[in-house]
């Protein structure tokens, strides 16, 4: 798969899995436009990407796509917090 074709997928597996599980009181829905693109990466017929959305919930999406098998993988997290730990070497 063409990283330009990995990438259109990862923003449309976002955009469905996102309306698919948003809560219907908050009467939001995205679109491509909505998702971007952090990091990406392509080796070999295998490709990785992290994605977020432009809606603040805190969301971020791991997606893979093994060339192998032609299978796509999808991890959503949700960032709990963001802390400093300050060096430990002797």
């Amino acid at each position: 798969m063409s990283n330009d074709k990995f990438l259109d997928l990862c923003k449309q597996i976002v955009v469905d899995y996102f309306n698919t599980h948003a809560d219907k009181t908050d009467k939001k829905q995205i679109s491509k436009e909505d998702v971007f693109v952090v990091w990406s990466c392509k080796t070999l017929q295998n490709n990785k990407a992290l994605v977020s959305t432009t809606v603040s919930d805190g969301m971020y999406y791991e997606i893979t796509h093994n060339g192998d098998k032609n299978e796509t993988y999808v991890d959503a997290y949700k960032k709990w917090e963001n802390f400093v730990v300050k060096g430990s070497e002797e």
